[in-house]
């Protein structure tokens, strides 16, 4: 079974909010509503260090839709319209929600929000625009520090990819639009122990995010 997801390494993060704007534009996100966040995490004295410079841990964290494997906010969903897909992400069909916001409710993360203007919840789709057609979701594509990937969780990190330098001043488009490079050649060697996900309600976050040499906090 397909379960796509992001990963982050965080230690190539840079907070330069590129993902939470590409994301609004290409998505039509309405003022004040985001489904990408980027919250700062610390500065938090490192382990057994002063708290003082540089004794301190302090990362950039993406939060959005985490398009879990088990997810509570379809469960409580009354007319289906939050569904879970083929290709494991959660969509929610604005022609059933009536906008009851049991969904934003269930959400461990609060990540969903409602449109008063059309008065349905929304919520990131993981560009399924995009993906259905071969392409990456625009966070990813967009990404300034080169820290978001994209693939197939049940096919194992090393199949994400994410979007790739070319090399070549005179590629085209084409090529330099469709350009991949695996997380594993594209990020510094990382193990199991630095590969974390959300706090987990049950509901089993399908996102995944690297982070060396720091103590993982959530927020």
């Amino acid at each position: 079974m397909t379960q796509y997801a992001i990963i982050t390494d965080l230690n190539r993060c840079v907070g330069c909010l590129a993902c939470s704007v590409a994301c609004k534009v290409v998505n039509n996100v309405p003022i004040g509503s985001y489904w990408n966040k980027v919250l700062r995490i610390g500065p938090n004295p490192t382990a057994g260090g002063s708290g003082d410079y540089p004794d301190v841990d302090l990362y950039f964290l993406p939060v959005g839709c985490q398009h879990c494997e088990d997810p509570e906010c379809v469960k409580v969903c009354p007319t289906e319209a939050s569904h879970k897909t083929a290709d494991g992400t959660i969509q929610v069909d604005k022609e059933k929600c009536i906008g009851c916001q049991f969904c934003a409710m269930a959400c461990p993360y609060g990540v969903r929000y409602l449109n008063e203007e059309e008065g349905v919840v929304e919520k990131c789709t993981l560009c399924e625009q995009q993906t259905a057609q071969g392409e990456l979701p625009q966070c990813v594509a967009q990404c300034g520090g080169r820290a978001r990937f994209f693939g197939d969780l049940e096919a194992g990190i090393d199949s994400f990819v994410g979007p790739a330098p070319t090399g070549n001043s005179a590629a085209s488009y084409d090529e330099a639009h469709g350009a991949r490079i695996t997380i594993r050649d594209a990020c510094n060697q990382f193990s199991d122990s630095d590969v974390h996900a959300l706090p987990n309600a049950g509901n089993n976050p399908s996102f995944r995010y690297i982070l060396r040499e720091m103590t993982w906090q959530s927020a």
